[in-house]
């Protein structure tokens, strides 16, 4: 009897193990379901996925008022192997700027999240200006974090507001949901 039971603690142990698993192949099948502007690459010498979505850019009023030419972000992940054992953690965010020539975010390289009056900071990014007038910020965020700036109504840039628009949010929950083993 003990032994039986020893079976089938083992066989659920191994189901649930299993079941965590989210292979490339269903992360594909449900950014596309989702109408989402992302791509999932796995490179087979390095054997390593690239997960990335690509936002719209950011309203020109906004991007005019923080200085800025135009704006834009990414948010994606990278991990081994050509599936999900455990949900995705940390996603990256990256805002690309063109400031055509001035650094515009050279000063401040912090992201919150605001929903009214409640303020979320989110951490400070990387930063890098090129020559040519383009301007990165790089995070490196949690799940939670990700989802703040999902529901948020405005975002604090580097100092500045940005309002999102509803597909930007919605890349971020795509992506979320993406990769999530559970």
């Amino acid at each position: 009897m003990k032994y039986l039971l020893f079976l089938a603690t083992i066989f659920l142990f191994a189901t649930a193990v299993i079941a965590q698993s989210k292979p490339n192949t269903v992360i594909e099948q449900q950014l596309r379901s989702s109408g989402s502007n992302a791509t999932v690459n796995f490179d087979v010498n390095s054997k390593v996925t690239t997960l990335k979505g690509v936002a719209e850019n950011f309203s020109d009023a906004d991007t005019k008022r923080s200085g800025a030419r135009a704006m834009n972000f990414a948010v994606g992940a990278i991990y081994v192997g050509d599936k999900i054992e455990r949900s995705v953690e940390p996603l990256t965010l990256s805002f690309w700027i063109m400031s055509g020539g001035k650094a515009r975010f050279a000063e401040d390289h912090s992201l919150a999240a605001m929903n009214g009056s409640d303020r979320t900071d989110l951490g400070t990014g990387r930063y890098t200006f090129r020559r040519d007038g383009m301007e990165y910020l790089n995070f490196n965020l949690t799940r939670e974090s990700v989802a703040k700036l999902a529901e948020a109504s405005t975002w604090m840039i580097g100092g500045k507001q940005f309002t999102p628009t509803a597909s930007q949010k919605k890349l971020l929950r795509d992506i979320l949901a993406a990769t999530q083993t559970n």
